[in-house]
């Protein structure tokens, strides 16, 4: 869905038929009025463009004091609005993407810091919200990670539901590449075994989904040797508190749902003068 179709459906879902009525009946028609975005705990920004935009959308100016990426300090300025009466209208949807966008980008940033100086890099899944995928991708650059497929469309991803229809992978490989060259494939493999029938098909990466830090490290060792330039991607419940043990194993990615689909939103408001 394109991003000002979403900006809409937002502004349409919160005003219904009748729109604001509490705006309508206790803010005069004639008011001016300006307000300042201010971060409520430290973390990095993301989505100031879009809010910008539902504030325009209702007739109201918004000015960016502060670009994407960028990490903010409590009580940081993000931006200022200005306008009539609608920009109390516009107030929760523009906060809504905000927080929301911002939340993912300031999760990615804290795992994307717990990898540096390793070879690991932090990417997200198709967990996202429906409909949100771009942006929700886009927020998760914005904390210094890094996007796995957008969709099933442009990637392979042979998964264990796929392994269990029992197909001949290395054939099925052989022929993806050949109707569609170019295109990424992966393997996932939960044990030794599927790790081994991986390596016959040369896949561009090979996904250690759910294995422990033990036969990870013996995985690691047994690809890098067969197949150098294969990629390494780890998943599955990885957190916080892990991450950076499960970098130092060696992967080259360390792929986590909770990026997109679990972040915390971050606590910013509008306050009005």
């Amino acid at each position: 869905m394109k991003t000002s179709s979403l900006i809409k459906e937002a502004l349409a879902e919160d005003l219904g038929q009748r729109g604001d009525v509490t705006t309508k009946f206790f803010v005069p028609a004639h008011a001016r009025l300006s307000g300042t975005i201010v971060a409520k705990q430290p973390g990095v920004i993301c989505g100031t463009k879009i809010a910008a935009r539902v504030f325009n959308l209702l007739g109201c100016r918004a000015k960016i004091l502060v670009k994407d990426g960028s990490r903010v300090a409590r009580g940081r300025k993000v931006m200022t609005v200005s306008g009539g009466r609608a920009l109390l209208t516009a107030e929760r949807t523009a906060l809504n993407f905000l927080q929301h966008l911002s939340g993912v980008s300031s999760l990615t940033r804290l795992y994307a810091d717990k990898v540096r100086g390793t070879r690991a890099k932090i990417y997200d899944t198709r967990k996202t919200l429906p409909g949100w995928r771009a942006l929700d991708k886009y927020a998760v650059r914005c904390g210094g990670g890094k996007n796995h497929r957008m969709g099933l469309y442009d990637a392979v991803l042979v998964k264990d539901n796929h392994w269990a229809s029992g197909v001949d992978v290395v054939s099925q490989v052989k022929a993806v590449r050949r109707k569609h060259p170019g295109t990424i494939v992966e393997l996932e493999a939960a044990d030794m075994r599927q790790v081994g029938r991986a390596l016959f098909a040369k896949p561009d990466i090979i996904l250690l989904d759910n294995m422990s830090p033990s036969f990870s490290r013996k995985a690691i060792s047994s690809i890098r040797k067969a197949l150098p330039k294969c990629e390494i991607e780890i998943s599955g419940g990885v957190d916080l508190t892990t991450v950076r043990s499960l970098a130092g194993l060696g992967p080259d990615r360390i792929s986590i749902g909770r990026l997109t689909h679990s972040a915390p939103a971050l606590d910013l408001s509008l306050e009005v003068a």
